[in-house]
């Protein structure tokens, strides 16, 4: 089953003995197979409907909070968090803002009480950590599991915390940027081994920009 050049998969038959099929019967399974392709193609468009359609639905929803709360940016940190983490399907997620020289939570969600409070004072960025190549112009970091992250094999007590009592595996952050100026980072986590998409990843730099 092919969509131009892309193949889409395939549709197989077989019998217990040797009568091979006609080329009517052929034909048939051909047609069947043109079918599928469509119902593919049409579920594939409806997906990313829904999915561009949530992510309008999401930036509308900030926008609302930032018109109603004109000066206030705790309500505006809190929605724009939600809405990342539900849309790119995490577990938990922390928005920091940035001083300069320490990064400061001001944002959690779906974070556990005593994940809040072992992440909860601000920090200056460690060497090889993942803030600190924030900090150094990276924009986005994925990481497909926290258990091999450099950070966690060296004991950094921010990632144990997060793996230990966040229950952390895979993580995607992005960098909360001004005309070049960084502003703070934006992160979300998955308590099970699953990498971020690409087509997440877009996502939630749209919605941090």
């Amino acid at each position: 089953m092919r969509r131009g050049d892309v193949v889409l998969g395939s549709f197989n038959l077989g019998r217990s003995e040797v009568r091979p099929f006609t080329d009517k019967q052929i034909a048939l399974v051909q047609n069947f197979a043109a079918q599928a392709v469509i119902a593919i193609e049409n579920a594939r468009l409806i997906t990313e409907t829904r999915e561009a359609l949530e992510q309008q639905t999401a930036t509308a929803e900030v926008l609302q909070v930032i018109n109603a709360s004109p000066g206030e940016l705790a309500p505006v940190f809190d929605t724009m968090l939600e809405k990342a983490t539900d849309l790119c399907d995490g577990a938990f997620g922390i928005l920091q803002d940035w001083d300069g020289t320490h990064f400061r939570p001001v944002a959690w969600r779906g974070a556990s009480s005593e994940l809040m409070a072992a992440l909860s004072e601000p920090f200056s960025p460690q060497i090889g950590s993942v803030a600190e190549r924030v900090v150094r112009g990276e924009s986005v970091i994925s990481t497909a599991d926290l258990l091999e992250f450099d950070g966690y094999l060296k004991g950094v007590a921010r990632v144990r915390a997060l793996v230990e009592l966040g229950g952390a595996r895979s993580h995607l952050g992005v960098a909360l940027r001004k005309d070049d100026v960084l502003l703070g980072q934006l992160s979300i986590y998955r308590q099970e081994v699953r990498p971020f998409t690409e087509k997440q990843i877009a996502l939630l730099q749209n919605i941090g920009a």
